[in-house]
């Protein structure tokens, strides 16, 4: 896929003045009466807010202000009350459950699975333009057992392809990171022979080079030759790096919207029928349908049920969230995500109506 994203980013210093503004104004980090909101927490959907911010400006909708500090820093800046929502690549843990509820004043978090994109596997291998991997080898590069390009495993999915004898360096997120959590989730589910680890946040792989940020990660597979990672597709077509085919047990699948969307429309939830979504991943990781792309990353918005300080909050979001469903969705496919199909938003915006 050869899109090549475009990001209008907002500058640190504007950024730093609404934030700052907003919670000089309210310590529960929103100005609702001018209709501002905050949210910090996962870098894999920072472009998808920033377009999102730009949707509610032209429609006369509430002020955006995000942060994309990473998954762990957002949930603890919305246990803290400093922010109306994080942003996080992976739900609550139990721990955490408990102590938003207690943030929300005794009421329930819900997570609203906004934002869907794939997780593509990036490399810079110079020479190589078409590379097909899958979840033994990948779970066996990012644990150091296979260290060379023309391993054995890997010319074994890669007939006629000329692979070089140089090393391989995998590049892992340094930060708490739920883009992590996700992939190695779906190594344990997809290769649970070769991936010992339990899925987590930190990274826990033998060897590899570490970098912060989904940002991190791009920038320095860029520069590396050899190197390999797991991010967002909007950052890897950014870098112009090249993009794995995945062979997910029903041939190589090449990372496009159509073979994403294929994966989005048979999500699940594990929760059926009640108001907070969370994707059930194990099913998701574990597809095998032909021409779809399962390795997606659905990014949660986690929000109080109700119960903020300020009872008009849930009323912003609500209206905010409204919007970015109705008017957000056209332009997600040019920076690497996938619009939401209808199914799905039908499910959503029954949560965010009893917000």
């Amino acid at each position: 896929m050869s899109v090549s994203p475009k990001l209008v980013r907002r500058s640190s210093v504007a950024l730093a003045t609404v934030a700052a503004a907003s919670l000089a104004l309210t310590a529960c980090g929103s100005d609702s009466a001018s209709g501002t909101i905050t949210g910090e927490g996962s870098t894999a959907q920072q472009k998808a807010m920033e377009q999102f911010a730009t949707v509610l400006t032209d429609n006369d909708g509430a002020v955006l202000d995000y942060t994309g500090s990473g998954s762990g820093d957002g949930i603890k800046k919305f246990l803290s009350g400093d922010v109306d929502f994080a942003g996080s690549d992976s739900p609550l843990k139990d721990d955490e459950v408990a102590k938003a509820k207690a943030r929300c004043g005794g009421n329930d978090a819900w997570h609203l699975p906004l934002v869907a994109g794939p997780v593509a596997v990036a490399f810079n291998v110079p020479g190589v333009d078409d590379l097909t991997l899958d979840a033994s080898t990948l779970a066996k590069i990012f644990d150091s057992k296979i260290t060379r390009w023309d391993d054995a495993a890997i010319k074994a999915l890669n007939p006629g392809v000329s692979l070089p004898s140089t090393a391989i360096v995998p590049v892992h997120r340094s930060d708490s990171s739920g883009t992590t959590d996700n992939f190695t989730r779906y190594l344990g589910t997809a290769a649970p022979g070769d991936w010992p680890y339990p899925h987590s946040k930190e990274w826990a792989g033998t060897g590899g080079s570490g970098a912060a940020k989904s940002t991190g990660v791009g920038d320095t597979v860029k520069k590396t030759q050899g190197a390999i990672t797991y991010v967002e597709w909007g950052f890897a077509t950014e870098n112009d790096l090249g993009v794995a085919k995945v062979d997910f047990g029903a041939g190589a699948t090449e990372l496009t919207a159509k073979t994403a969307g294929k994966a989005l429309d048979s999500v699940t939830f594990t929760k059926p029928g009640q108001r907070d979504l969370v994707v059930d991943t194990d099913a998701l990781y574990a597809m095998k349908e032909a021409g779809a792309y399962p390795l997606l990353l659905t990014t949660y918005e986690i929000v109080c049920s109700t119960g903020y300080d300020d009872s008009a909050v849930s009323e912003t979001l609500k209206a905010a969230f409204s919007t970015i469903l109705d008017k957000g969705q056209d332009d997600l496919e040019s920076l690497g995500y996938v619009p939401l199909p209808a199914e799905f938003t039908k499910t959503l915006r029954g949560t965010i109506d009893a917000l």
